[in-house]
């Protein structure tokens, strides 16, 4: 590769983090994957695991060697509670791309209790802010691209298409004269992790017309699949597949949930529009990202990562009809609109030219292997969502509960 780039990944280890570390690498760059192992160590306290059997990270990283004779670098750094490190390591690789997936990433998650809800808190601003001092500190310019999520524009279904970027409003002066400002589209963030990932924004904001640092900040649908190119070249690179209440994002847990006989559970009516992308997307946008910075005009750019919309029920019907499941309607734990559209832009990735794998294209049976290869460590009882967002709101299920856990 004629352009590469020396790029560190936070989050390295973890579901998006890994697949893009290793893409970006066959792809020709120098990376370091910054990780403190948190998701890890989550999994341990819920008493959960990733449905298919992820590898330690030397021996993921030995694993990448041998096939690819490519090199990856590891730093167990917590970057949100360890800034001299953090300086140091920028100081020793001076970047030229910071990706930033180190943020605690689950919405339910972060709605568990106190404790979640500081801790998330705590982890992704301070993690956030971190990276961006630290580059400022040291007169870097490295190009940050954060993964950012569709969830901070909320779903109640404000009848626009979301646009990427800044929103022009008019705003009536004192003069009686209409005056034209540009501000960041409004957010409107359904959970503690969402509030995260707006305040976030304000960071990015302020740090790209303060010291015109270069930002991305993708906002991402839910994303389904577990493997990509890179991952698919030998057992001991494989992703996670999380299926549990608080972690597993909906396809996949409707896919696993399907394999070892579980009813579909689909919060509510089902009636939530949400935004997806397969993880493949995921890897190629970060590339597309990586290789296309913003101008140092003091704003952040950002781009909607996603790829098609469905509603819940819609995916749980498509995965039944397929996989003669059936589905059982449980009590919503989150606070949102039973039914809500979703119209969002993507319009700068197809132009950068993404070609979006969508469900129409089979993929979703590689998904259904994968569950079925490793149904048998499934722990039944973490399937049901816990985490509620009220304190007098516990899910029930409504529908056929024969098999329910």
């Amino acid at each position: 590769m004629t352009n590469s780039k020396d790029i560190i990944v936070v989050g390295g280890d973890g579901f998006c983090g890994w697949p893009t570390a290793l893409h970006l690498s066959q792809l020709g760059h120098n990376v370091t994957i910054v990780d403190n192992m948190s998701r890890r160590d989550i999994d341990a306290k819920m008493g959960a695991d990733s449905l298919t059997p992820i590898a330690s990270i030397d021996v993921r990283l030995t694993a990448w060697s041998e096939k690819t004779g490519q090199t990856i670098t590891f730093e167990n750094i917590d970057v949100a509670r360890d800034f001299d490190r953090v300086v140091k390591l920028m100081e020793r690789i001076k970047p030229d791309t910071v990706i930033h997936f180190g943020e605690q990433r689950a919405a339910p998650y972060s709605m568990r209790g106190v404790g979640e809800k500081r801790y998330t808190v705590d982890n992704n601003i301070s993690g956030t802010h971190n990276l961006l001092a630290a580059s400022v500190e040291l007169g870097l310019d490295p190009h940050f691209v954060h993964l950012g999520t569709m969830g901070v524009y909320g779903y109640d279904d404000d009848g626009i298409e979301i646009p990427e970027g800044y929103l022009p409003v008019y705003i009536p002066g004192d003069d009686s004269k209409i005056y034209q400002r540009e501000i960041l589209y409004p957010t409107n963030p359904g959970s503690v992790y969402h509030m995260t990932k707006s305040m976030d924004q304000l960071l990015f904001q302020f740090y790209a017309k303060n010291d015109r640092l270069r930002i991305t900040d993708l906002h991402q649908g839910i994303v389904w699949g577990t493997q990509t190119d890179e991952t698919r070249l030998d057992e001991r690179l494989i992703n996670r597949f999380d299926y549990d209440g608080d972690y597993g994002t909906v396809l996949n847990r409707f896919l696993m949930q399907a394999v070892v006989g579980h009813p579909l559970t689909v919060h509510g009516t089902g009636g939530q529009t949400r935004a997806f992308i397969h993880i493949q997307d995921t890897v190629k946008c970060i590339a597309l990202a990586v290789n296309n910075p913003p101008p140092q005009d003091g704003k952040v750019a950002i781009l909607n990562q996603m790829t098609e919309t469905h509603t819940v029920r819609s995916l749980a019907a498509m995965v039944a009809k397929t996989c003669d499941a059936q589905i059982a309607n449980v009590d919503n734990p989150r606070n949102e609109a039973a039914e809500n559209d979703l119209r969002v832009s993507n319009k700068t990735f197809i132009s950068l030219g993404l070609k979006p794998v969508t469900l129409a294209e089979g993929l979703m049976d590689e998904t259904f292997q994968i569950a079925a290869k490793y149904g048998h460590r499934c722990i039944y009882e973490m399937i049901p969502c816990v985490s509620t967002w009220t304190d007098n709101q516990r899910p029930g299920v409504v529908g056929n509960t024969d098999k329910a856990a």
